[in-house]
């Protein structure tokens, strides 16, 4: 049996996507798997990420792919997929997570806490930028586009003096540089960070058994967690809300942060509740989010993009 697998042409798409084959040859012998690199949005649009009015940037030419049959499953970064997939696609399996965190990069080693005033720190997420000014509201944070190796380059001292990116990259693509792991206290990660997702159609059974033979069960009922949140309050790249489930035996902890478009304010809300039910722990976490007024804190943000558009 032979798959063709969907996939960006990106360092670490392939990276993921052979790990992922890596892992399904041990459990599926006799089967064969072919990459098929699509291009997609994300990929030719080169704004800032917050600046791009729409979901699934990273996803839905591969994901159309998968509905149309031109290819077996697909294979995402799992931040990077909309909590509501087509109607005939599914998510079919979440492998194991890797590291949630973020870390700091900088082209003299310094760390976040001790690099010099003025510093230009670069990165491509809205949360990050804001995570960065407070912890550090005496440097500058400018948005930084490209793959990971590409934006670890442009740390040279003339553009940029640092740049935050996810562990998981990191890892997944085994590069080797220095970094600073940061604190998930003041680096609450996005939604989904460090996951894999694989989407296959809803009626290939076949294909979907053989997927779940290399899904994680705890990966998987976090991220249902923090995707059911991030749905709730309809977070995004638009809104940097930072969201981590946690599995501790029949439990589960969902913690997430969220802040106004300075810095000043800030909302946080831990729940513990029951692992097998991650969707209500993520409306519950959601409910208390709303009464908290992040509604209000979303659209400052909101409005704050609008006006970075227009500039």
């Amino acid at each position: 049996m032979k798959y063709i697998v969907g996939a960006r042409g990106s360092q670490l798409s392939l990276a993921q996507t052979n790990w992922v084959i890596s892992e399904l040859k041990k459990v599926n012998p006799g089967c064969d798997y072919e990459i098929k690199t699509i291009i997609t949005k994300g990929d030719t649009d080169t704004r800032p990420l917050f600046a791009i009015d729409q979901k699934g940037i990273f996803e839905k030419e591969i994901d159309r792919a998968v509905a149309l049959k031109e290819v077996d499953f697909a294979v995402h970064s799992l931040k990077d997929v909309p909590s509501e997939l087509e109607e005939n696609l599914v998510l079919a399996s979440v492998p194991k997570r890797e590291a949630v965190n973020d870390v700091f990069i900088s082209s003299d080693g310094s760390t976040l806490d001790d690099i010099k005033a003025g510093s230009v720190v670069g990165t491509s997420s809205l949360r990050r930028a804001v995570q960065v000014s407070r912890k550090r509201p005496d440097v500058i944070v400018k948005p930084i586009r490209g793959n990971i190796e590409t934006r670890i380059k442009k740390i040279s001292g003339e553009t940029y003096d640092a740049v935050v990116l996810a562990q998981a990259g990191i890892s997944r693509l085994g590069v080797d540089v220095k970094f600073t792991p940061l604190s998930m206290d003041d680096f609450s990660p996005s939604p989904g960070q460090g996951a894999i997702a694989i989407v296959a159609r809803a009626d290939d059974s076949e294909t979907i058994s053989m997927l779940k033979k290399i899904e994680d069960a705890d990966s998987r009922l976090e991220i249902e967690a923090e995707r059911s949140l991030s749905d709730y309050v309809d977070s995004g790249c638009r809104f940097p809300l930072g969201a981590y489930a946690k599995s501790n035996g029949a439990e589960m902890t969902l913690s997430v942060s969220a802040f106004s478009v300075d810095g000043k304010q800030s909302i946080h809300v831990e729940k513990t509740g029951n692992k097998d039910d991650p969707k209500s722990l993520g409306r519950i976490v959601g409910e208390e989010l709303r009464t908290k007024g992040v509604n209000d804190l979303a659209l400052n943000w909101r409005a704050k993009v609008e006006e970075w558009n227009k500039s």
